[in-house]
């Protein structure tokens, strides 16, 4: 072990019980994501920028929060998890309460959850994906603070300074989870909010974060131990992490060109309204389905 290294610190991972409800800081992790995701989505449907009535929003909310948390869990279990052998119940691909999250697979359930929202409420789909790629840092900010605080997903064995001794360890390793929540969380989140200054035609911010959250999330898994069930999956250093997101960073160049020749094009960009559609549209077409 390195003379300068820190020892991480015993940090229960329940937060405090209510009854014989323990609280964990993973699951206020997830409210605080959802509730500042809310807030701001709020504030965007106020100044038009979202254009989605905020009665209608609190509908949408539901259902984006049902596509993280089905899809993270279908997700987790399809790309990651690897049985051991021992008999498992038929229920164990939605087990929520058995841990183990993806964030790819959560990012497929809320783009499924997301369009088949916009065409049941024939709301401006990529106007919706762009506010809702707006807000999602602030999640995955809270996801990589509850992953330290959990010590799971460490990191590569350093001897870097910051390294850090997770229980259990006897050699410093990476905080990848913190160089994570800095690249995914406040440092996306600045690259999508400037973005959205310069005016970007519909659909642009949500391909953006798929292009940069692929870009961080590959690099940053250098940092980060394999999980211990796929190990690296080719070429002896491409982790499982690596391969999904270099495919949404595919879909996402995919969704920025496309953009050039999407009729959509002639949309007004995203925060302003085109006479008879946006808001005042929408709350009418909302309405005829309620």
């Amino acid at each position: 072990m390195p003379l300068l290294s820190i020892t991480f610190p015993k940090i229960d991972p329940v937060a405090f019980h209510v009854g014989s409800l323990a609280v964990r800081w993973y699951g206020i992790a997830y409210l605080l994501g959802f509730a500042l995701a809310y807030a701001i989505l709020r504030q965007l449907s106020r100044r038009g920028t979202l254009r989605v009535t905020r009665e209608a929003l609190s509908d949408l909310i539901g259902w984006l929060v049902l596509g993280v948390l089905v899809g993270g869990r279908v997700g987790w279990w399809f790309f990651y998890h690897r049985s051991t052998g021992e008999p498992e119940p038929w229920y164990e691909p939605i087990a929520l309460w058995h841990g183990g999250m993806s964030f790819h697979g959560g990012l497929i359930g809320v783009s499924i959850a997301l369009v088949v929202w916009c065409w049941l409420k024939h709301a401006p789909w990529r106007n919706v994906a762009d506010c809702a790629a707006l807000v999602t840092p602030v999640g995955l900010f809270f996801g990589r603070i509850a992953n330290f605080i959990n010590a799971e997903l460490v990191g590569r064995p350093t001897a870097l300074l910051w390294g850090v001794v997770f229980p259990g360890e006897t050699i410093p390793r990476h905080p990848s989870q913190l160089y994570e929540a800095l690249l995914e969380g406040p440092i996306l989140l600045l690259i999508l909010w400037a973005s959205l200054r310069t005016r970007p035609r519909e659909g642009r911010i949500a391909a953006l974060f798929l292009v940069v959250y692929g870009i961080f999330r590959f690099t940053s898994e250098f940092t980060r131990q394999p999980d211990a069930q796929l190990g690296f999956i080719a070429f002896g250093w491409l982790t499982m992490g690596q391969l999904l997101s270099v495919a949404i960073l595919i879909v996402g160049l995919i969704m920025w060109i496309s953009q050039r020749r999407s009729p959509s094009d002639l949309a007004a960009p995203c925060g302003q309204q085109q006479p008879g559609s946006g808001s005042v549209h929408f709350e009418k077409e909302f309405a005829r389905h309620e």
